[in-house]
């Protein structure tokens, strides 16, 4: 059975959303880092991964309906994107809990702050004068909800269009 151009189109525009969706919060978090200076612990850094990987799928998907590639190829990448994000939606339904006490985080949930240098004359002022975060500590809330939050809820709509997307009828 043919696919009808109507079909395309709709597949093509969600693939096109989720992909920019996708950089857009991976963007978002990556200028909160490097332009508001929050620093990222450990669980914030996992969460971006499932971005990372997502992203270049998001584009090969577009890019196999443009070239007309089988039907099944679409869906199997707009499938592991869909499963990518609900893996990092889970991450930040983790990392919230974990903000909110309501389990503990790893023990090793902190990272090297920015800007210690490695001239050891001042390595102990800046160790003293710099504190990593901590996975238990919000940075920001923003409405109620810290970045684990909105990164929870960012990835299960994300997961939502690429389960659309795959799921349309060709």
């Amino acid at each position: 059975m043919a696919e009808s151009p109507y079909q395309t189109r709709d597949i093509l525009l969600l693939s096109l959303a989720l992909t920019v969706g996708m950089a857009a919060v991976v963007g978002g978090a990556l200028g909160f880092e490097h332009i508001g200076g929050y620093i990222p612990c450990m669980l914030c850094l996992m969460q971006r991964t499932p971005y990372y990987v997502g992203i270049p799928l998001g584009i090969l998907a577009v890019l196999s309906i443009l070239f007309r590639m089988p039907a099944w190829t679409t869906r199997a990448l707009l499938l592991a994107v869909a499963a990518l994000m609900l893996y990092g939606g889970g991450l930040g339904v983790y990392h919230a809990g974990v903000e909110w006490h309501f389990w503990p985080g790893p023990t090793s949930c902190a990272t090297a702050a920015q800007g210690v240098t490695t001239d050891a004359g001042n390595l102990l002022g800046d160790i003293n004068a710099k504190k990593p975060p901590s996975c238990d500590a919000a940075a920001l809330r923003i409405l109620g909800l810290s970045f684990a939050g909105w990164n929870a809820i960012a990835s299960l709509v994300l997961a939502a269009i690429a389960i659309r997307a795959a799921r349309a009828r060709a």
